[in-house]
């Protein structure tokens, strides 16, 4: 049985413990991404790095490589932060607020000690 092992610069195809074919992969933004975690993290860099190719198949190549770009930039690269790039790129837009003629029939107060008076009783329980 034959796997793919996925790396920054290259693709393997492992079978029966060897290497029967692999394929350099030129994707500078990953690399630079690779270079960084290993400066930060050196134990964690490789787990971070299959955390971030894993994203690929859900976002695409393209869309990974923008939030890596991203990411780089702000000079705290980690899986996560790729991810939550990924999710405000394809976040749409909000939709336009509706107007309304419902009213509060009360005003929401600002309340702190509210909530101090609530947790100190005693709630029924079922």
């Amino acid at each position: 049985m034959a796997s793919v092992h996925l790396y920054a610069n290259r693709v393997e195809v492992v079978s029966e413990n060897a290497v029967a074919a692999h394929h350099a992969r030129l994707l500078e933004p990953l690399l630079k991404l690779q270079t960084a975690l290993r400066r930060r993290e050196r134990q964690q860099a490789d787990r971070v790095m299959a955390k971030v190719l894993s994203l690929v198949p859900a976002h695409g190549l393209e869309a990974v490589l923008v939030a890596v770009e991203l990411v780089l930039e702000s000079g705290m690269p980690s899986a996560e932060h790729v991810a939550n790039v990924l999710a405000r790129l394809r976040q749409t837009d909000l939709p336009a607020q509706v107007e309304t003629g419902l009213k509060l029939n009360e005003e929401p107060q600002v309340d702190t000690e509210r909530y101090d008076r609530l947790n100190k009783q005693e709630a029924p329980h079922v």
